[in-house]
């Protein structure tokens, strides 16, 4: 998960980014650059909860959800890093209480 990994690497990040691709292959990109860098879990699930809020869905159905965290300091191992998801039950315990 992107919490495991961040803690693995000694990291933290400003900048979260959520991409939203739909059943009919469109996407839709969110970024938010914060003022001091985040590691925590639950700053992570905030602010991508927030970032998904602020998006449009209509009728259209999500197919591929995910989050990165770019603008890293304290990096252990590596400069860069590819971040999964949250973990899935994070995300559905959100969706079942909305």
């Amino acid at each position: 998960t992107l919490h495991k990994r961040i803690e693995k690497h000694q990291a933290s990040g400003r900048t979260l980014t959520l991409k939203v691709k739909f059943s009919n292959y469109q996407q839709i990109t969110r970024s938010k650059t914060l003022l001091v860098p985040i590691n925590d879990l639950g700053a992570i699930v905030r602010e991508a909860i927030a970032l998904f809020e602020g998006i449009e869905l209509g009728d259209r159905s999500i197919r591929l959800l995910g989050i990165s965290l770019s603008n890293l300091d304290n990096v252990k191992e590596s400069p860069v890093m590819q971040l999964p998801l949250f973990e899935l039950s994070d995300w559905n315990n959100y969706c079942i209480h909305k």
